[in-house]
């Protein structure tokens, strides 16, 4: 292991690092945000709801998120005219992929969390008075939210590991940057080795976190001792 060709390329690896973070950290926010109305579609008895909401789901969780990019990427661009839009960045296409993938999960997640709600709670809600509408907002999607912690954090380190194919798109992430040592130094130990040992850092991050919140929000669900 030559640790001096990490020190000397250490900036290439800080340049992918920060594009990997941003981009899936903006994919999973937005993700989210499409996420819930698309969880709430799926349960819907309205067949006009529930059936797109099931068909993109099925489409996104059923195909590669590799497919998925070159589809965006390449595909988009057979089909209309991407010029002087957004379109024809490749962060752009990477960011529009990794959203439409990590809602179809996330979706899947929170409606198997609301499917699997305590039926008190509901109940109880019914009775204080709450319409459907303030029972669903104020305790239906919260406690949903909270119980689906442990599963959500899986998605989310998924989708940090899926990211690593925005590097075939010609985006610098820390796949990227791995790429770029390795052509400049023909050194593919060091270039990948050093960023797995990025990605495993991010990784661990991201589950000490999410054990944080599952302490905080769930604390009412662990056994008393």
């Amino acid at each position: 292991m030559d640790f001096s060709l990490v020190l000397e390329t250490w900036p290439i690896y800080l340049e992918g690092l920060w594009t990997t973070v941003w981009l899936v950290s903006l994919a999973l926010v937005i993700g989210l945000v499409v996420a819930v109305p698309v969880a709430v579609a799926r349960n819907a008895q309205f067949p006009l709801w529930r059936y797109p909401a099931w068909a993109f789901i099925y489409f996104f969780r059923g195909t590669p998120l590799l497919i998925q990019l070159y589809l965006i990427y390449y595909g988009l661009s057979q089909v209309i005219n991407v010029e002087n839009t957004l379109w024809q960045h490749a962060w752009f296409c990477a960011l529009v992929a990794f959203v439409l993938n990590t809602a179809a999960y996330t979706a899947e997640i929170i409606r198997g969390a609301i499917n699997g709600l305590p039926k008190g709670e509901v109940e109880a809600a019914i009775a204080y008075g709450m319409s459907p509408y303030k029972a669903f907002s104020r305790i239906v999607l919260p406690s949903a939210m909270r119980r689906a912690l442990p599963a959500y954090s899986n998605e989310v380190v998924f989708m940090l590991h899926g990211s690593a194919v925005a590097g075939i798109i010609t985006i610098v992430d820390l796949t990227g940057a791995a790429r770029i040592v390795n052509s400049r130094y023909y050194a593919p130990f060091e270039s990948f080795l050093t960023a797995g040992v990025f990605y495993m850092a991010l990784t661990f991050s991201i589950l000490w976190m999410f054990r944080l919140a599952e302490r905080r929000f769930l604390r009412h669900l662990r056994p008393l001792s």
